[in-house]
This record gives structure tokens, sequence and C-alpha cells, in this order.
């Protein structure tokens, strides 16, 4: 990309907002930022695009909001225009004084970020909660989940499930950024109320021992909100 076109991409208005909805779900110093409609590839920076790869259209384009989002909610702590790449293990690589999480879903996508400083770890999710449908159960719940699942109301079942499903996807960012472990969905499970609120807490226990220097604890809190036709949910680990 020539330097007129790096100008270019850097200088055109970002789609991207702050979030509220996103902001919400954690405590004060974090920055939510978020997109709902088709972002435009063409708004990556150079070094974006290039870490990205040929990849499909859809791909692309989430990819991008992803960096579109993280664009916004970065310029709240003075960084401008950081191009937000690829690790090895295809994970984000933000700037080296913050900390940061991005989910997808059907066309909506959301960053939360915050200083290193004063989080070690962050996670956050957004499920559509109609897509999180009973074939999947058996294979984001553990037994004891499904057996919750079956004696809340019919009507709480779906809502339920989101969120364990949200809840899950959460802690596995927010510990990875300390572990660098891969989980698996039955090695965590979640101790819920029927959602008969739009927003409230949950608590993770984990079944596996995790690479924790400081952290021995097995139980991990967050927050969930229901808003429209989706759950969001939010977890941080405090900076030692």
């Amino acid at each position: 990309m020539r330097k007129h076109d790096e100008q270019l991409a850097a200088t055109t208005v970002n789609p991207a907002r702050l979030s509220l909805l996103i902001s919400s779900m954690f405590p004060v110093g974090v920055v939510g930022a978020e997109l709902k409609i088709t972002a435009d590839p063409s708004l990556l920076l150079p070094l974006e695009a290039r870490s990205l790869g040929q990849v499909t259209l859809k791909r692309a384009q989430e990819y991008t909001a992803g960096r579109l989002c993280a664009r916004r909610a970065l310029a709240e702590f003075g960084i401008q225009d950081h191009a937000l790449c690829m690790d090895l293990d295809r994970r984000p690589h933000w700037p080296e004084s913050i900390i940061g999480s991005i989910s997808h879903s059907n066309g909506i996508c959301g960053v939360a970020v915050a200083q290193r400083s004063r989080f070690s770890a962050i996670g956050m999710d957004i499920e559509v909660i109609d897509e999180v449908t009973p074939d999947i159960w058996p294979y984001i719940c553990t037994p004891e989940e499904r057996a919750g699942l079956g004696a809340l109301p019919k009507s709480e079942r779906q809502r339920c499930a989101a969120l364990i499903y949200s809840a899950k996807e959460t802690f596995y960012k927010c510990q990875y950024g300390i572990t660098r472990q891969w989980l698996e969905f039955g090695d965590v499970m979640m101790n819920y109320h029927p959602a008969n609120v739009g927003v409230g807490m949950f608590t993770l226990l984990t079944r596996k021992k995790l690479n924790t220097k400081n952290n021995k604890s097995k139980s991990f809190f967050g927050r969930f909100k229901f808003y429209k036709n989706v759950v969001v949910t939010g977890m941080v680990i405090a900076a030692n």
C-alpha cells in the first residue's frame, strides 16, 4: 500500500463507537467499543491487512470490525492508529501497556480494552441467543449444567444456555492472557440462577489446574447482561 493509501486508511472516519453496554460489564477503567454494521476491509491499516492474509470476505469483515473497534477504544488511552496484528497463536497483539478482548457474533462486534497496570487479564463475549441451539448444548455444557437447564422453565432454557456459552468463552479468553492454556468446555462449570432479570453476575469453577502463579483460586467471577437478542459477558483479573 502506498503512503497516500496508508494515510487515507488512518484518517477515514471510524464507524465503531464507544459502548456503554460493554463497559458496564467491567469495573471502572475498562473501555468498550462496538460496531453493528458490515466493516469495510479497505479500512484496515497496511500491517493489519498483511497480518490477515488471504481469507474469505466474511472473515475479512469480522477481522476489520474488531480492528476498528479496537482503534476506537485505544484512542481513549491516547493510542492512535495502532496496527492490531496477530501473534503466532492468532491472538491480537495489543500495545505493551494494554490488554484487550474481541468478540464477533452474526454482524455484531465488540471490544474491551484496559491498562495492563490495572488488570492482568480481560475477556468479553457477545452471543446471539437464538444461535445457541439445543443441538450444541451437550458440547458446551457439563452434565450438571444440562440438568440445571432441564429444571428451568422452557422459556428460560435458551437464554441460560447462551449465558453458559458466553460466560465460558469470556473465561477462556481471560485466562489465556495469563496461562496460555487451551481449555475445553467441560474444564469449567458455571454456577447461575434463572435469568429472570436481564443483568447479573456468574461464577465459573475450574476443573482443570491452570498455570497461574499468583491466582490460586478455582472460582472466577464475571458479569452478564441480556440486551435485545444477545447476551454480553465480561470478566477481568486484577493486576497483582
